[in-house]
Order: C-alpha cells, then sequence, then structure tokens
C-alpha cells in the first residue's frame, strides 16, 4: 500500500507500543520458565508474532487476550523435526537458534525477505563447535544435535543479539559454561535489556572480566504477570517530528529508566539543538535552532533512519559514523536511507561506514520508497514535517514489522 503524508510540521500526543525488543526476551523467558506466567505487550508487530509463533511450534502454550496480554505456558519439548517460521525477524532466529540447540530439538527456521542473507557469523561457528548441526537450505535453516556446555567466545563488535541468545540459551544445558566476549561491545543496551529479562526469571548469569559465568540447569521462574514497556525506538521517530515543530510533539509510554540503548534520542536531539523536556507524563520535544552534528551509531543503530531524515533540515551537515552494521538490515539502511532522502529533495552521501546529510532550508517532497524496511517507511513521515509538498511512501504496510499502528498514530497528529 502507499501512504501520502501531508507536508509540515505536526503537534500532538502518541501512546507508543511496547517494546518488540523487550518483548521477545520475556516471551522466551517466560516458555523455558516451569509455571504459566502472563507477558502484557499491548500491540502485537509482526516480529513479535514470528517469536510467538516459533515458541508454539516448539510447544509452548500462547494464548493472546484482550490487550495483547499473552497468557504463555512453558513448552514441552516433543520429538520430531519442528517448522519455526521467523519471518523477517532476524531477533527471533538469533535468540531461538541457540535455545533449540540447548533443547536437543531438531527444526528448520524458514526465514523470508534479506534474513536469509543476513549473516550467523561468528554464532554459527560457535554452535557448531559445541555439538549443533546447522545446514542451509535456501529460505531454511536445518538445525540438529545438541548444544553442550563449556567455553564460548564471541566479538562485541558483530551483533548483540548472538551473545543474548546464548545468555538465555546457556542456562538450560547439564554443564557449567563460560560466554567470553573480546573487543569493544557494540549495542550494549540491548545485551543489558537480556540480562534484565533473566534476571526477572532467575536465570541472571555471572558478570565475570570480559565475560558470563552460566550455571548448569538452571530453572527459569518468571513473575506471574510482566508488563512489556514502551519501546524508545519507535518513539524515535515521533520525537524527531517534535524537534521540527514549535509546538512539540509528547510522547508517552516510555519509561524514564529503561535500559534500551535507542533511550539515547533524547541526547542525539539535544545535540541537535532541540527542546526536549521529560515529565510524568511523557516526553516533549520541540523546535529550537537544529545544527548538524556527529553521530556515532556504534550504541544505537535503529535510530539512524530517523535521525538522518531530521538531519535533512538542520543548519549544516551531519555526519553519521560507525554505521556500516546498517547496511545488514532488513535493506541496506545506510543506501535506503540515502535515496529516501535524495527522493524528496534533500542531500545525503554514503560514506564507507556512514552517511553525510547536508542540511537544506526545505525538502520538496515527493515519493518516497520504503524499500520493504520499516525504519526507511517511518524515517520518510519524518521527512515529510519539513517538506513544501506531500509525501508518498510506497510499500508502507512494512510498518508492521515493528508499530503496526504507525500510520494511524501520525494521523492523530495535527499539523500546525
Amino acid at each position: 500500500m502507499n501512504a501520502v503524508v501531508s507536508p509540515g510540521a505536526r503537534t500532538g500526543l502518541v501512546r507508543v507500543p511496547a517494546s518488540k525488543s523487550r518483548a521477545h526476551r520475556l516471551l522466551i523467558c517466560a516458555a523455558l520458565s516451569a509455571e504459566p506466567c502472563t507477558v502484557v505487550c499491548g500491540t502485537l508487530s509482526e516480529d513479535i508474532m514470528a517469536t510467538v509463533r516459533c515458541l508454539r511450534a516448539l510447544g509452548a502454550g500462547i494464548d493472546i487476550g484482550t490487550g495483547g496480554r499473552l497468557q504463555v505456558t512453558p513448552l514441552t519439548a516433543a520429538p520430531g523435526e519442528k517448522l519455526l517460521p521467523c519471518g523477517e525477524s532476524g531477533s527471533t532466529l538469533r535468540f531461538l537458534l541457540p535455545v533449540v540447540g540447548a533443547l536437543g530439538q531438531r527444526a528448520v527456521f524458514r526465514r523470508e525477505g534479506r534474513l536469509s542473507q543476513r549473516p550467523l557469523a561468528p554464532l554459527d561457528g560457535e554452535l557448531r563447535a559445541h555439538g549443533m548441526r546447522l545446514e542451509p537450505s535456501g529460505i531454511d535453516l536445518i538445525c540438529s544435535g545438541k548444544l553442550q556446555p563449556g567455553g564460548y567466545c564471541l566479538p562485541g563488535n558483530v551483533s548483540s543479539q548472538y551473545i543474548s541468545g546464548l545468555l538465555m540459551a546457556l542456562p538450560l544445558l547439564d554443564g557449567p559454561s563460560e560466554l567470553t566476549v573480546t573487543g569493544p561491545v557494540e549495542s550494549s543496551g540491548y545485551i543489558d535489556m537480556t540480562l534484565d529479562a533473566l534476571s526477572l526469571a532467575g536465570a541472571a548469569p555471572q558478570v565475570s572480566g570480559n565475560g558470563y559465568l552460566i550455571p548448569a540447569g538452571v530453572r527459569f521462574a518468571m513473575p506471574p504477570e510482566t508488563v512489556t514497556e514502551g519501546d524508545w525506538s519507535g518513539a524515535a521517530f515521533f520525537l524527531c517530528m517534535g524537534a521540527m515543530s514549535p509546538a512539540g510533539v509528547t510522547v508517552t509510554g516510555l519509561d524514564a529508566a529503561s535500559r534500551q540503548g535507542d533511550r539515547a534520542i533524547l541526547d542525539v536531539l539535544k545535540g541537535f539543538g532541540a527542546s526536549v523536556t521529560m515529565e510524568d507524563s511523557g516526553v516533549t520535544v520541540r523546535q529550537a535552532r537544529l545544527t548538524g552534528q556527529t553521530v556515532d551509531a556504534r550504541m544505537i543503530p535503529d535510530l539512524i533512519p530517523a535521525v538522518a531524515a531530521l538531519a535533512a533540515s538542520a543548519e549544516g551537515d551531519t555526519h553519521i559514523v560507525n554505521a556500516g552494521r546498517l547496511r545488514l538490515k532488513e535493506s541496506d539502511r545506510l543506501a535506503t536511507t540515502a535515496a529516501m532522502i535524495g527522493s524528496l529533495g534533500g542531500r545525503a552521501e554514503q560514506t564507507a561506514d556512514g552517511l553525510i546529510v547536508h542540511g537544506v532550508p526545505s525538502l520538496c517532497g515527493g515519493t518516497a520508497d520504503a524499500a520493504g524496511d520499516h525504519r526507511i517507511a517511518m524515517a520518510a513521515a519524518v521527512a515529510a514535517c519539513a517538506c513544501a509538498g506531500p509525501v508518498t511512501v510506497t510499500g508502507a504496510e512494512c510498518v508492521s514489522k515493528s508499530y503496526p499502528g504507525f500510520w494511524e498514530d501520525l494521523k492523530r497528529l495535527e499539523v500546525c
């Protein structure tokens, strides 16, 4: 479908959906727990539903009630090959791959979109070295074998999801393990979220030097009910709109003390010069004089499309650095972000590991191709706030991957 976004700044209030990053972790810990429990997610995105479907295939009972209340009955592994439809969810695949190995379950992960092209190394090498067999077959990844305890080692600068997956799987093994993380750790906030979920379940590892000590046979025990906090990644698009609005935009449903790494959007917006106010009622961002800056994407890769859309109307140049991993997302986000800005009359160029966005007084509007990427579609809506004409976003339905109600929430804001 196409979404036509009227030009001009917005004002109003938005309540963001639950964090899909948090929901993945809570649901997996709930399925591994000894007793039934409830995870409240509110809106269920395609990625969250991918994890739900895979956990059901592995033997968990998950009943969806009103208000996104997911009643989870712990999984009971059964013999036979299981088909795990992960859709395009990289988190679902990378979290459950080691969990399947820990359970000794033969399974076929079905990968859609670009997911089969996205890397699994060096996680796959560690899993093979500890007893799993992984056989790619087109969009399928066939897994068998039983993961064995021992010493595991992963670099910290490839994917935090690899580390998180092992941290959730290794406590299930019948012997102790140690996970060593080498080099600088990128997106560390996502690992913190995993540690928080494991703490809730009574399965947190012991932090030791540059890694983790994981005892054997941990019994997961989630609380009877856990509410998933609001999504800072989704909120970032509306907060960036606020930075382009004299009247401002308020976003509610966010935890001020969240461990989500994308809470850093507040610091990024302040760096541009925007007015940022946080109160119990929510976060309000208003326009001030916006000037370009250097943004390090190492810890906040998912924020870059929204930040780049905002930078397109700031004074001067914005340099986005350490963003090479964005080429391996649902699209090559360096290329598609630059193309989106260019299609609307802005100026952005790619570098080896980032972007240079040249601010212009006004964008003209036009047609922006979402490229099948939810964050590019939502970033185009941010750019529309600085456009003189309407913006048509093609393939706009892709926002359902993380934020199914995005276009409805956008319509609730007034053009000012």
